[in-house]
């Protein structure tokens, strides 16, 4: 397993729990607004300090009974063959899972759901599910179908977990996030982000400024009704 950092406690990414973030390298979108792209481009990767499973491992032993979970994030990690293995391994020591994705691989998710190797699943929507848009969003040819499956095993998969869109100036218009919203009702939970330019992976990204939170939270407050909770980070 390639693990690309470790942040040792987070009360902000697993809802109402006490978790540790591990993120995983290599992905197979492109998104130019991503700020993650030390676990992305494989030329950055190559400079990338990395942590192995032994060490990550004696980490969550010492923190037994102080975490209650861990989110395994990317990059996208379920490119990685030995994720299962991985989060069986996590499971053992009693620790909650969140995994982080982007949707592209539904047959593992499946798995992972009759395994009941989840506990909750946070899934990133690029865009509109209409092929050119997903595709300027994510920087690389999209199966939708896979995007669309992967929306609906969530849905059905009896465990915890939301929807999230980063909302970029440029990329995203009003009509996209209604879209967007409209695309994914009925759900659980529909969260919208703020893009942030900060080390972007298109350098031009970096130059763009976010919208204003005022403008996100009036968008939501439309789209509200069709989600039992969310909100604007």
């Amino acid at each position: 397993m390639l693990i690309g950092g470790l942040q040792k406690s987070t009360l902000i990414d697993y809802p109402a729990k006490v978790a540790c973030t591990v993120f995983l390298i290599g992905c197979n979108f492109r998104c130019p607004f991503c700020y993650s792209s030390e676990l992305v481009l494989p030329e950055k990767i190559k400079k990338q300090p990395k942590i192995s499973e032994k060490e990550f491992f004696a980490f969550l032993k010492e923190r037994r009974g102080l975490l209650d979970g861990v989110v395994i994030c990317g990059g996208e990690p379920t490119l990685h063959p030995g994720l299962i293995e991985f989060i069986k391994k996590i499971k053992r020591l009693g620790f909650l899972v969140k995994l982080d994705t982007n949707g592209t691989n539904p047959a593992l998710l499946s798995e992972f759901f009759k395994l009941r190797l989840l506990d909750y699943v946070a899934m990133d929507v690029k865009a509109p599910l209409r092929k050119q848009s997903y595709e300027k969003a994510a920087g690389v040819k999209v199966d939708l179908a896979k995007i669309k499956k992967s929306i609906a095993l969530i849905k059905n998969s009896g465990v915890g977990y939301e929807f999230r869109s980063t909302v970029v100036p440029t990329l995203h218009a009003k009509a996209d996030v209604l879209q967007m919203a409209q695309d994914l009702s009925p759900a659980r939970a529909y969260f919208l982000q703020n893009f942030r330019p900060e080390k972007t992976l298109d350098p031009r990204f970096s130059k763009i400024k976010p919208y204003p939170q005022a403008f996100l939270q009036t968008i939501y407050r439309e789209i509200r009704p069709l989600f039992e909770r969310g909100g604007v980070r």
